[in-house]
């Protein structure tokens, strides 16, 4: 099977790339990049060496998609994933929704063109923000867990899943991801096209940067690592906020079942793909492990919270458990080590981790 995955340099693309051109099962990866962020020469390196066909593209010029070889699947792993882009001053409003959502369009007219299957990463920032800020939470051992009430909907003791709001504000990054959902299911649909949404928590594991539009994880160990500064911004300052993390190598067997799957109902395309309840931790709790790993070292705290902040988000993956008889293979404690091991071996990525 011939599969192309967008943004292939990337950490996520480029992990995905390894898992399947070693998987042993005869697929053909290929991919392309525009080759800019940090670290795309170090994976591209790698990636050739496994036999990976890579191109140099711009995912929102159309035109460099058509030299592109015809392929069986589309991988949609490329995107700006911070939740303040478009508002941090490091993008534009209009680079974000070019990127996210004109790249998404961009790769579907390649699979409407070449008969090709469409899978997107998409993600939890998708639900919305609203409703998730408004969910009665309390602070137990140093993390928020959400008190759950008979008026809650789409919120069980095991995370949110697909049925919980996506009603605005979701942040101009959420907003592409599900507008681009909404346009893959549409395309789907019109053309007669094979699609998936595979909405993830929290991507992390070796390979990033310690940026803080990469994920929390990654960027509070390397910080805390190298003793640079960090805070704990909002609801009080006390890091009680709390995330789930998934490493992106436990989405390959989930990608395999969707490849070789019929078309399924529309109901049965979006999933929560996710480590969920026993990936979780509130910042404090990975300072705490920081702290044992690395030494101690100061966090100051900025009790008022930013724009698009909220307190609790964990990612009920039951659905995909039962369409797919999917679940992740890798745990919280193996995925801070393996970031943590990384960040050691490579300290010459500090230099690459700035903004650019």
């Amino acid at each position: 099977m011939r599969i192309l995955i967008s943004g292939v340099c990337g950490f996520v693309g480029s992990t995905l790339a390894r898992v399947l051109a070693q998987s042993g099962t005869g697929h053909q990866v290929c991919g392309f990049d525009n080759f800019i962020r940090p670290g795309s020469e170090t994976n591209r390196a790698e990636l050739k060496r496994l036999g990976v066909k890579l191109f140099h593209g711009d995912l929102r010029a159309a035109s460099d998609l058509e030299t592109l070889p015809a392929c069986e699947w589309v991988i949609d792993a490329a995107a700006n994933p911070s939740v303040l882009a478009g508002i941090d001053g490091q993008t534009s409003s209009r680079q974000l929704v070019e990127h996210n959502l004109g790249g998404t369009v961009n790769l579907l007219e390649y699979c409407k063109r070449h008969r090709a299957g469409f899978i997107l990463l998409s993600t939890s920032r998708v639900y919305g923000i609203a409703a998730l800020a408004g969910l009665k939470v309390e602070a137990k051992g140093n993390a928020f867990q959400p008190v759950l009430e008979a008026s809650t909907h789409g919120v069980g003791p095991d995370g949110v899943d697909e049925s919980f709001s996506t009603t605005a504000p979701v942040s101009l990054y959420g907003a592409t991801k599900l507008a681009s959902e909404a346009m893959a299911l549409e395309y789907g649909e019109t053309f007669d096209l094979p699609v998936f949404i595979n909405r993830c928590g929290v991507l992390a594991g070796a390979g990033q940067f310690g940026r803080p539009d990469q994920g929390i994880f990654a960027y509070w160990i390397n910080s805390w690592m190298r003793r640079r500064p960090l805070k704990y911004i909002g609801f009080g300052g006390h890091g009680h906020q709390v995330r789930d993390c998934l490493h992106p190598r436990d989405l390959a067997p989930l990608l395999g079942k969707q490849f070789a799957a019929p078309k399924l109902g529309a109901g049965n395309r979006v999933v929560n793909v996710s480590g969920g309840t026993a990936s979780a931790m509130s910042l404090r709790q990975l300072s705490d492990w920081c702290a044992a790993k690395f030494g101690p070292h100061a966090v100051s705290a900025d009790p008022e919270p930013r724009k698009f902040d909220i307190p609790w988000m964990v990612l009920d993956s039951a659905k995909a458990a039962r369409i797919w008889e999917w679940r992740p293979q890798t745990s919280r404690t193996a995925i801070l080590e393996e970031i943590a091991d990384h960040a050691k071996a490579h300290p010459e990525w500090l230099d690459l981790s700035a903004p650019f």
